[in-house]
């Protein structure tokens, strides 16, 4: 029975894979997105690169995955020829020389060229990433315990981003209509957030990355993006997505016990959808502070 369960899972999981990525139909103003960037079961590869970041890293580390393997293997050989050719049986009288100096040359100028050659190509991966340029858009993102706290400093914009089904480990009913009315299916349990970063495609985005109480760290796998959220420090990162689509992330550093709760959910939408929701969101905005407003004077009174 259980070979048979888990030929069924990888049936299901090979059947949903090669359906291609769900469309999540919003309930925020935007229009239907698939689902771009996404975890897949059993996956132990890269999410598919949505930034020239993201691409770059993921050529990097093809790369330097060769040259270890190489090295790995060439190590392997020599272990194997010194266990084979000068073992106690073939080599009675071993040798009692201590030095051999082209061979201590060669050990210490190989890595150094190794290293210089990895270098090379990782250091302007680098700085590619820590040279932020001017953005085109800017959001805040302050980490709390456990949600995350974003602002459009330039449009008056401000709001929380919770998990739906925040602090639940199974899909409930309550849960499945939430996740159905924000336009995601049970699979993205845990990865979907009631309220997303919208984001225009193909322009500069430079996320400002806080703390609130403790450390936190924002990371969306599919931009190659990752910066520690530091209480007291503002750091930046920065990404051009290239496709439209919902991409998620997951706060990476260990921050309390509801750690693994606390999701990141990004929407890359066109420019025209993106000043939409921005214009949008500042009508709800200015109705609430016009509602508080009243408020107060009725109270004064």
């Amino acid at each position: 029975m259980r070979l048979i369960r888990q030929i069924a899972s990888l049936g299901a999981t090979a059947f949903a894979l090669a359906a291609g990525p769900v469309a999540a139909q919003s309930n925020d103003g935007i229009g239907e997105l698939q689902i771009e960037g996404a975890p897949q079961p059993g996956g132990i590869g890269f999410q598919e690169a949505a930034t020239s970041i993201a691409r770059d890293l993921q050529w990097l580390d093809g790369m330097i995955l060769a040259i270890i393997t190489a090295i790995v293997l060439f190590v392997t050989g020599l272990l194997i020829a010194v266990m084979v050719l000068h073992n106690r049986g073939r080599n009675k009288t071993p040798s009692r020389f201590t030095h051999n100096t082209p061979i201590e040359v060669t050990w210490t100028v190989v890595p150094v060229v190794i290293l210089m050659f990895i270098g090379a190509f990782s250091l302007p991966v680098l700085f590619n990433q820590q040279e932020i340029p001017e953005a085109d858009v800017t959001v805040k993102a302050t980490g709390y315990q456990w949600y995350w706290g974003y602002e459009y400093p330039d449009e008056g914009i401000a709001f929380d981003s919770f998990m739906i089904g925040y602090g639940e480990n199974y899909v409930t009913d309550d849960i499945r209509a939430q996740l159905q009315e924000a336009g995601y299916t049970e699979d993205e349990f845990r990865l979907a957030t009631d309220e997303a970063m919208v984001v225009p495609v193909g322009q500069t985005i430079v996320v400002q990355v806080t703390g609130g109480d403790v450390i936190h760290s924002w990371t969306v796998p599919a931009f190659g993006v990752k910066q520690d959220a530091v209480p007291g420090r503002l750091a930046e990162l920065w990404f051009e997505a290239e496709k439209e689509g919902v991409y998620f992330g997951q706060c990476s550093e260990l921050c309390g016990k509801d750690h693994s709760y606390m999701p990141i959910t990004v929407k890359v939408v066109s420019q025209q959808e993106y000043q939409d929701w921005v214009d949008s969101r500042t009508e709800e905005t200015a109705s609430a502070a016009q509602a508080a407003g009243a408020v107060q004077v009725a109270s004064a009174e």
